[in-house]
């Protein structure tokens, strides 16, 4: 294995964004941080919207950031991932047509029941494997066509593409992002124009699909020059979607352990060579999502720390400046399973006042109604762990697996309460970390791409090598 090498990964979710710096040093990885920023929607004519060219600002700082304080000429690569299904358009020119959509403004509303008149939800599942969501981009699509922007796109290119547009002026469409679009036949694992044609939809608006690993070029010469990088620096796609590089990341990851990318969603699932598309799995809802280097992510997404994220944020608007670990252990103290709600009820997607819907929920089930900021956050850790339960147990028995060992990567990696009553839950061991496994992940599959690393095994024993993991033990009762 080659030594001394750097590789920065820009990885950014749907609450925060950062700049990763890992380190090389011929068998592990060291990544530190170098920069961090907020990451938010925006409303605007009664409409959610992603600031767009504010993440874009702080990317280049990040990059800018490591060129002032380190020694460029280590640097070998630079990768991005971000959540998936959002998308901005570019006109002939290749100008952007306005800030993107946010996956929750509720012009989503409806349109997944209007393209049922269609394309049945039998024949899209068939052909897409994918989860029925009311977010997901091809209803996102059909509910542009109300608007002007589609009729003037000449490119659809998915959030971390438009990056790599703006960094290279490549406009390609990275698979594992391309795969929870709706827009991919999940078999043959490429578009299905036929059936944004049967919905008078452009399907000559989606880019070539490159695999993640792919080499996509150079920066372009003003942002080497603004940036302070060499030109020797690549850009490399690697799994862009959040997810498939959080689950390149996990360590030991086998037939026998699920997983659960644990931040603002949750995606729970397991690892496979191929789709796995049946009635039985349509109607449990799970998803078939693009992995790297020809893996298939059978997940399902659970609404993960939204849930607590958006309590944290109505307890701020009304004076109660609580930091996570404090509603942790608030939350901690509180009796177990004293109320639960399902994390994936409609009511709990959109932004607003979750303290108020989580008691209107519980009172209307005839549960104990939680009042206090502990008793609110133990009812959506007890009824995570709860969901990820039945989502395992549905997992296991549909694919055949015995599931021995859950690995919990991400934010959530680190809430050691809500990683223990996943194991309690379960009744199944839970090893978690790293914290940073979407960053890592990123970084692993660009030093793959760079000849650094040969293969994806390699790659996670180097991850298991390169961080601390902490080991939780079901509890009986």
């Amino acid at each position: 294995m080659a030594e001394q090498a750097h590789f920065l990964a820009v990885d950014i979710g749907a609450s925060s964004g950062r700049v990763i710096l890992g380190r090389w040093d011929g068998s592990r990885f060291a990544l530190e941080e170098t920069h961090r920023f907020p990451n938010g929607m925006v409303e605007h004519n009664g409409h959610l919207f992603w600031d767009i060219n504010q993440l874009w600002r702080e990317i280049q700082y990040g990059l800018h950031q490591y060129a002032r304080h380190e020694p460029v000429g280590l640097l070998a690569s630079i990768g991005i991932d971000t959540w998936a299904v959002d998308y901005g358009l570019l006109d002939a020119d290749g100008a952007l047509l306005g800030d993107p959509f946010a996956y929750r403004d509720p012009r989503n509303e409806g349109m997944a029941e209007q393209v049922d008149a269609f394309i049945s939800p039998t024949e899209l599942y068939e052909r897409t494997g994918l989860q029925r969501l009311p977010f997901n981009t091809l209803y996102q699509l059909y509910a542009e066509r109300q608007g002007e922007r589609l009729a003037r796109a000449a490119t659809m290119l998915l959030i971390p593409d438009l990056f790599h547009y703006w960094l290279t002026g490549q406009r390609i469409a990275e698979y594992t992002n391309a795969s929870t679009t709706m827009l991919l036949d999940a078999r043959q694992r490429i578009w299905a124009t036929d059936l944004l044609d049967r919905l008078g939809l452009p399907g000559h608006i989606l880019p070539p699909l490159v695999m993640p690993g792919t080499r996509l070029g150079p920066l372009l010469p003003e942002l080497q020059a603004a940036l302070g990088l060499p030109a020797s620096v690549t850009v490399v796609a690697v799994g862009t979607h959040d997810t498939a590089s959080a689950v390149a990341a996990v360590p030991h990851l086998d037939t026998h352990s699920a997983y659960i990318s644990s931040g603002t969603w949750s995606l729970v699932g397991v690892e496979r060579s191929e789709p796995l598309i049946n009635e039985a799995a349509r109607l449990l809802n799970v998803t078939n999502e693009g992995g790297v280097y020809g893996t298939i992510r059978l997940l399902k997404n659970v609404s993960g720390l939204w849930l607590a994220q958006e309590c944290q944020r109505r307890w701020r608007e009304e004076g109660l400046a609580l930091d996570w670990d404090e509603i942790v252990n608030q939350a901690a103290a509180v009796p177990a399973r004293r109320s639960l709600i399902d994390p994936d009820a409609p009511e709990f997607l959109a932004v607003g006042d979750m303290p108020a819907r989580i008691r209107d929920y519980c009172r209307r089930t005839g549960q104990p109604v939680p009042e206090t900021v502990g008793e609110i956050a133990r009812c959506c850790f007890d009824s995570l762990a709860m969901r990820y339960q039945q989502v395992i147990d549905a997992l296991a028995e549909l694919t055949g697996q015995t599931i021995t060992t859950i690995r919990i990567v991400g934010g959530g990696s680190q809430n050691s309460l809500l990683c223990q009553l996943t194991a309690d839950a379960c009744q199944r061991p839970v090893v978690a970390g790293p914290a940073e496994g979407t960053a890592l992940g990123n970084i692993l599959v660009q030093a793959i791409a760079m000849g650094y690393l040969p293969d994806l095994v390699t790659a996670r024993q180097v991850a298991a090598a390169s961080v601390a993991q902490q080991r939780y033990e079901p509890r009986q009762g």
